[in-house]
């Protein structure tokens, strides 16, 4: 079994994103839109990426460290601020999920970006905010 704390990379705050249980919280750094479809074919030649664009973001007070990602209904990628080497499940958070935003649950030995799949009432998403959790696989 892996531990993941040794093998998640760049972890913002430890204290509050690594649990005693070992499973550690994942924050996010940015939020896309996809403005144009990807290809995916049988073979992999005609493969090609989506074009993406950073989803505006919001900041509540000038004062403000961070900014807000104000989501409406619909499905984004997410980018975590850290990285993994190794094998784990990313699951969302449950703080995620009773807002009215969701992901799937993955067996990961990197971290992809993550369709984030948004309720029809939208999501307020701060930047940094803890939206996933990875477990040992």
């Amino acid at each position: 079994m892996v531990d993941l704390v040794d093998a998640v990379e760049g972890i913002v705050h430890e204290p509050t994103q690594v649990r005693d249980d070992g499973r550690v919280d994942l924050t996010v750094a940015e939020v896309y839109e996809v403005v144009s479809p990807g290809r995916v074919d049988f073979g992999g030649g005609e493969l090609a990426p989506a074009d993406l664009a950073p989803h505006d973001r919001v900041r509540r007070d000038e004062a403000d460290d961070y900014a807000w990602w104000h989501l409406g209904a619909g499905t984004y990628l997410v980018e975590y601020n850290e990285s993994l080497s190794g094998e784990a499940v990313l699951q969302p958070r449950v703080e995620v999920v009773e807002r009215g935003g969701t992901h799937p649950t993955l067996r990961v030995d990197e971290l992809p970006r993550v369709p984030l799949t948004v309720a029809g009432a939208g999501l307020r998403l701060k930047q940094n905010a803890r939206a996933s959790t990875l477990r040992p696989a």
